[in-house]
Order: C-alpha cells, then structure tokens, then sequence
C-alpha cells in the first residue's frame, strides 16, 4: 500500500522522532510511504480560536496536497480529528460546497496511526520490542472525537517486553488542550498536576499517547519535577525491535512524493 505521511506540524517542529518512527512502523510491515511537500498547518488552531476565515487557505491547500492519495497517515489524534470534523465545517462556513465535499472525501481516507493499523492493516502484534513498563494516556481528541477507544492499547499489549501498567483516571485531560494551556494557565497547571500524579503512581518508566502535544505538556512537568519518568509517542514504541534497541533508529526518513 502506497501511504501519505500526514507529518503534522509539531511532530514536523519538535518531534521528528515520532514522524520517523510511523515512517519506519509502516515500511517494516511492508508498506510505501511518501511525505507530500506541500503539506502545512492543518489549521485546527486557527479554527478553535476563532479563526476560520484564516483557517479556510490551509483546508484549501491540505485537500489538494493531500487528494490525490488513497490514504493518509498521522502521528496524532489531535489533527487527524481537526480533518475529519472541522475542514468541511470551515469549507460549509465560507459558503464553499465543493470544497467541503472534497474535504469530507479526503477526511474518510486519513487516519491515526493505531486506528489505521487495528481497522485498516487487521494487525495488533507489529513485532515490536519495548522492555519498560509503561503507562499510556489516551488523549482527549483521540478518545472523544475519533473513539480510537482501545486500539492503542491492543497494540501495546502486543509488545513483547513491555509491561503495561493501568493509568488512574487516565479519561481526564492532562490541561494542554492547544492554546487553552496558554489562555487558561492555572487551570491547565492544576489539571496537569493531577495526570502527573496519576502517572506517578503507576511506577511507569514511561508515559506513552498518541499525540506529541500531550506529551509535550505531561513530559514538561515530570522533567521539571525531576521525576526520571520519559514521554514516548506510541509510534516509537511500536517501532522500536530487539535489533534496533528500545528506541530504535531515527535514521530513515520517507521518500518525498
């Protein structure tokens, strides 16, 4: 299967790692991936500040990177639902048919990572290799707006290595919430205090999900609190093996298309 890397831009910005580790994921189990150049800001933040005028050029310019592909590919949850549910809505908004429609086309073909291998690829053991105990915390445009529900999970299990421990009240949001934890800071620090306790608690080496951007928040607060404990995207534990160490290589890069 020929697949389009839906990179994303945080993943592009600060966690490449995640970006490569699908790419090498998707190769090992047999699969084509290209990186489409053209390919920017999915425009979720613009819409869910108020922005959907400025949000309407990227769904314009992400329906026609992405269009010609018969699947899309990405590292997060997050984006993936900002595709499926908000692009149309924004084309709608603008008065623009058409484009809504083609939004919604290419909407049906992108997917995130876990629920494209369990629902479209049929596979739960990826024959990854992980020796950590690990916590994972389902994040919350993954959990709600996608209902990706137990997929990571049945991956992880799969593991061979890994030991997975239970996250407390895992269903609670970690505070990010994009630019919430900016506008709403207190607030986002409380709720971040209580994922970090449940993470604590669990004796986990590592905090795993599905989005670099919850990672990024939970992994900020157990670095500053000195806790030992690393955040890991899901993508990097499933494409860690025995022959490439826990973490695997960050050598390969997809092909441009």
């Amino acid at each position: 299967m020929r697949i389009a890397l839906f990179v994303t831009c945080l993943a592009d910005t600060l966690f490449p790692q995640a970006a490569v580790a699908t790419v090498r994921l998707l190769e090992r189990l047999g699969h084509e991936v290209v990186f489409p150049e053209g390919q920017t800001c999915c425009g979720q933040m613009h819409v869910n500040t108020g922005y959907q005028a400025e949000a309407l050029p990227l769904v314009r310019r992400h329906v026609r990177t992405f269009e010609p592909y018969d699947v899309v590919v990405a590292p997060s949850g997050s984006c993936v639902g900002s595709v499926r549910h908000q692009h149309a809505m924004v084309a709608r908004g603008a008065g623009d048919e058409r484009l809504a429609g083609r939004a919604e086309a290419v909407g049906r073909r992108t997917y995130e990572l876990s629920e494209f291998l369990v629902d479209v690829l049929g596979v739960t053991d990826v024959g990854a290799y992980y020796p950590h105990r690990v916590t994972y915390h389902p994040t919350c445009h993954s959990l709600r707006m996608l209902r990706v529900g137990d997929r990571p999970l049945r991956l992880l299990r799969q593991v061979r290595g890994l030991d997975l421990v239970e996250l407390p009240q895992g269903e609670q949001c970690c505070g990010f919430g994009g630019t919430f934890a900016v506008k709403n800071a207190d607030t986002s620090t409380a709720m971040l205090a209580d994922k970090l306790r449940h993470v604590l608690s669990t004796g986990a080496d590592v905090c795993t999900a599905g989005d670099a951007s919850c990672l990024m928040h939970i992994g900020g607060g157990l670095s500053r609190l000195r806790t030992g404990v690393r955040t890991v995207h899901l993508a990097e534990i499933l494409a860690a093996t025995e022959s490439s160490g826990p973490a695997g290589p960050a050598e390969r890069t997809a092909v441009t298309a």
